[in-house]
């Protein structure tokens, strides 16, 4: 019985050497196994930073782009209206001549009277010659007699 005590303790002492010795390459590895998981962590954040980074610069210059469409679309808008609001001036101005126009025909002729209705805004003919119901002796093609 002695023996089998003594075999048994030698068995202990040996698992005991054996764990003394593995313990530490099992931590070594585990470490290891760390260091490379980290690492690669540390790689995938590098490149996910410089793909924000792209990123970011790209919706930088996609708004900037939008920007400046949008101050030339409202330029060309500014121009537009100040075009035409210079046309409608101008309109009117050729209106206000073609009414100065009317009156002074009126003056001469008073049977002009009411002849142009876009000018007076009555109904009728519209005071060129060789229209019908213009009184004049010129017939409508343009012809002289």
């Amino acid at each position: 019985m002695t023996t089998a005590i003594i075999v048994i303790i030698v068995v202990v002492v040996v698992l005991l050497v054996l764990a003394l010795l593995v313990i530490p390459r099992m931590r070594k590895r585990t470490r290891e196994r760390h260091q490379v998981q980290a690492q690669e962590h540390m790689n995938e954040a590098r490149e996910r930073s410089i793909a924000a980074q792209q990123e970011h610069a790209a919706a930088q210059e996609q708004l900037a782009r939008a920007q400046r469409e949008r101050a030339e679309a409202e330029r060309r808008a500014v121009e537009a209206e100040q075009e035409a609001r210079e046309r409608m001036a101008e309109a009117d101005g050729h209106r206000s001549a073609a009414e100065s126009l009317h009156q002074r025909a009126a003056k001469l002729d008073p049977r002009l009277r009411d002849a142009d209705p876009t000018v007076s805004g009555t109904s009728g003919a519209t005071g060129y010659a060789g229209e019908p119901g213009d009184g004049s002796a010129y017939p409508s093609d343009g012809r002289t007699r």
